[in-house]
């Protein structure tokens, strides 16, 4: 039966992602949000999907509200509005808690790699059979007629707590989000708790500590690289093209993958999804060959040229994220300067990790570091600047501003990496044009 759909707040990467999926599926969808533009919008756009200013008259007695969860009565008139009458709305986890029951549903959980991961295995799974997807990057494909659904599910603020998924991959448990946990143990409950609501199989990384603790009333199976888990990845060979690996479970080999990605942490993700369709009765084969032809998700380690350039954009916001970036630039240009360009973002998370974001960022040549990025649910900003992580940076770290990045172009021989879940784009977009104007003025 056809729907139709008003999403508060529509651009949104998840929100945009749910909005598209339905909108595939035949239903009527539109939405609001503000004028500003996000990258996300591009999508709804191309699929012909209003989207509209907050409006009251948008909630009209035949549409379904699905609200963002940035939006309340007190910062949106359509959120208040809908209070005031009696309009009901559900949050876009609700929604979705109850819009997977129809399908067997397949979750992505972790504090990093999610994204990806999802990618990937909507990816797989799409191509082998009908699926549907909602991917964190702001990408959803829907089909009346899957069987399956593969979806990114967030632990922020236990938004994941509404989900009962048949299977489940959880990458890693690590402390995030300050604004809202209060330690690594809160963070750890809130993982155990959305384990414990798998039913048919929990896929999670067996080298993470915090992992190995979880309990589940579904079979766990560890992946790794190291002896004692079910799935382990061995022979990897990383090129400047990709990496190779073999996957063993239980000492019974399941033969070679290949991934056009780099980093360690990719060869996780994908025996992530390699266990996890073993187990759920697909076909090796088709997985390889479709892993091959993985392409990654938005924000994620995105390259382009640039006038002979070599700029890497990517949504690392987190020191364990950053890690796995340079290390994965390390792999593909492994006889280039690694430049890195961070914003840190929210400044809950940089008083917390302060110590660890200097640490990860020594992993580059050299550091540039723009402004803290703050979030709108801060109350608080704290006592922390961008300097104060400046200083802990063995190497120099210098501060830029979106106005002049000149500095950048100290290092002729580079790969840009630019990272940071704000408006670090604005930063990457300015170095674009200054590029640019070289090039212009050369000729």
């Amino acid at each position: 039966m056809t729907k139709n759909y008003h999403f508060i707040g529509i651009k949104g990467s998840g929100m945009s992602a749910l909005a598209l999926m339905l909108h595939q599926m035949g239903h009527h969808v539109q939405g609001s949000d503000v004028e500003k533009y996000y990258f996300t919008q591009r999508g709804l756009e191309q699929a012909g999907i209003k989207i509209l200013p907050f409006d009251e008259k948008n909630l009209q007695a035949d549409v379904e509200v699905i609200a963002g969860n940035a939006f309340r009565p007190d910062n949106n008139i359509e959120i208040a509005y809908a209070d005031a009458n009696g309009i009901s709305y559900k949050r876009y986890h609700e929604f979705l808690g109850t819009f997977m029951r129809d399908f067997v549903s397949m979750g992505v959980a972790g504090a990093h790699g999610k994204t990806s991961t999802t990618g990937m295995l909507a990816h797989v799974l799409s191509n082998i059979t009908d699926t549907s997807y909602l991917i964190g990057d702001g990408t959803g494909r829907g089909s009346a007629n899957a069987k399956y659904f593969a979806f990114e599910a967030d632990e922020y603020e236990r938004h994941f707590m509404p989900y009962h998924p048949e299977y489940s991959i959880i990458t890693n448990i690590d402390f995030d989000h300050p604004d809202y946990f209060t330690s690594l143990e809160d963070v750890f409950n809130a993982f155990n708790d959305y384990a414990k609501q798998v039913s048919k199989g929990l896929f999670v990384y067996g080298e993470d500590k915090e992992l190995r603790r979880v309990t589940a009333n579904a079979p766990i199976y560890y992946y790794g690289f190291k002896e004692g888990n079910d799935f382990i990845a061995h022979d990897l060979l990383r090129s400047t093209t990709g990496s190779s690996f073999k996957v063993s479970f239980h000492g019974e080999e399941l033969g070679e993958f290949k991934i056009p990605s780099f980093g360690r942490h990719n060869i996780m993700n994908a025996t992530a999804v390699i266990g996890l369709l073993y187990t759920a009765g697909f076909d090796l084969n088709l997985v390889r060959e479709h892993l091959v032809t993985f392409g990654g998700v938005k924000r994620r380690f995105t390259e382009k040229m640039v006038n002979g350039t070599t700029i890497i954009d990517d949504f690392a916001h987190h020191p364990t994220e950053i890690i796995a970036t340079l290390d994965a630039a390390r792999q593909k240009y492994p006889s280039k300067e690694i430049v890195a360009i961070f914003q840190p973002h929210t400044f809950t998370r940089t008083i917390a990790l302060l110590d660890e974001f200097a640490e990860a960022l020594n992993q580059a040549d050299a550091v540039y570091l723009a402004q803290i990025y703050g979030s709108a649910r801060e109350v608080d900003h704290g006592d922390v600047k961008v300097e104060d992580l400046a200083e802990k940076i063995i190497k120099k770290a210098e501060i830029i501003t979106v106005d002049n990045v000149s500095p950048l172009l100290e290092h002729p021989n580079a790969v840009y990496v630019f990272m940071g879940a704000g408006d670090i784009q604005t930063y990457e977009y300015s170095f674009e044009r200054l590029l640019s104007n070289l090039t212009s003025n050369v000729q």
